[in-house]
């Protein structure tokens, strides 16, 4: 099969895309297809690109078409405005799976979200989890759940696990690591004085370093940057517990999926498609409640057997995210697409704009 990929996020760049689309690649690449990738994101270096797929950069109008040409499968991850336009001039079986809500903060809709609802409905589609199909209700999908790097975040026996909790994300408001000060200072009332790395950079660092200053909990707390790979994975690797106290509704959240991985129980907020990533290696608590946070992590860090128990079932969860398996429900789709059978194959006269300049 030869599957074009169109992604306008994609390595070096750093996120759920970039890896979910990174990740399918590399299988569907091993499983003997021939894959292509066209991004808009920048190499890092001409050193920078040893994949075993071929990666397009910005490519031009003309380029793209005959890219779009080429495929029998065209994929997005993610329904891209942009990207659609040479599917009125090549049809092609068109398959998106869908990772987030195509909603403005709060749940609000512009032009170009409602748009994208409208046209989803006219690919095959793919839902990250029960939450963001039961958002894009309007468009029928089958749920595949994200895969993680099981090459890289596993567990290193030889890492030994005494730091308490852990969190990783981009330092901004979404990502709620204030939520998470403000409870590991309710935990110091309490008589508890937990350690907390915090992994990833952003906007809100400085401002994160003085709330925990101004909390007292300044001397718990390790900023440690961003840090990835096998980094990371060495790091998660030390910690008992992950924390993602997402402020907003995460579509699924593939770092719960590192933790579990190399071996925290993780907490985390319950909106959106978390619990599916988290299921049953953790537990969760209502967004944006900082007190049931900190009841939450009091509990599990005071309970040596709850905390094992949870762990206990990283192998079964595990297994339906890895990468092989999930790229194998994606060719699936990709056959079914090819074949006819879902009904969604984007006809010559679509009307297609230009090109754009739960708690456990």
């Amino acid at each position: 099969m030869k599957i074009l990929i169109y992604s306008p996020a994609f390595h070096p760049g750093v996120g759920g895309i970039e890896t979910l689309v990174q990740t399918l690649a590399r299988e569907f690449a091993r499983e003997g297809h021939e894959v292509k990738v066209v991004s808009l994101t920048p190499a890092a270096s001409a050193d920078d690109e040893e994949f075993p797929f071929e990666v397009v950069r910005g490519p031009g109008r003309l380029r793209l078409l005959r890219l779009v040409r080429w495929c029998e499968v065209y994929f997005q991850p993610n329904v891209s405005l942009r990207g659609l336009w040479p599917l009125a001039f090549a049809p092609r079986p068109w398959v998106v799976s869908h990772n987030n809500w195509y909603a403005r903060p709060g749940g609000r809709l512009i032009w170009r979200d409602r748009l994208k609802h409208l046209l989803a409905r006219k690919a095959t589609g793919i839902s990250v989890s029960r939450a963001v199909a039961a958002h894009v209700a309007g468009a029928p999908s089958v749920v595949i759940p994200n895969a993680y790097r099981e090459d890289v975040f596993r567990l290193r026996p030889s890492v030994e696990r005494n730091v308490e909790m852990v969190f990783v994300g981009r330092l901004v408001s979404d990502k709620g690591a204030d939520l998470l000060l403000d409870a590991l200072a309710q935990l110091k009332t309490r008589g508890l004085a937990p350690r907390l790395t915090i992994v990833g950079g952003g906007p809100e660092q400085e401002a994160l370093r003085r709330q925990a200053e101004e909390l007292g909990v300044a001397d718990r707390v390790r900023f440690a940057g961003v840090r990835r790979g096998e980094e990371l994975a060495q790091l998660l690797n030390a910690h008992r517990v992950m924390v993602v106290p997402s402020r907003w509704d995460e579509p699924f959240g593939i770092v719960a999926l590192e933790g579990i991985a190399c071996g925290c129980a993780v907490v985390g907020s319950e909106g959106g498609g978390l619990p599916d990533a988290i299921g049953p290696c953790g537990v969760t608590f209502p967004n944006n409640d900082a007190a049931a946070l900190a009841r939450a992590l009091d509990d599990l860090l005071t309970n040596d057997a709850k905390l094992a128990s949870l762990r206990a079932g990283a192998d079964a969860h595990l297994a339906r995210h890895r990468p092989r398996e999930v790229a194998r429900a994606y060719l699936k789709v990709f056959e079914q697409a090819l074949r006819g059978g879902s009904r969604k194959r984007v006809e010559r006269r679509m009307s297609v704009p230009p090109a754009a300049s739960g708690r456990h």
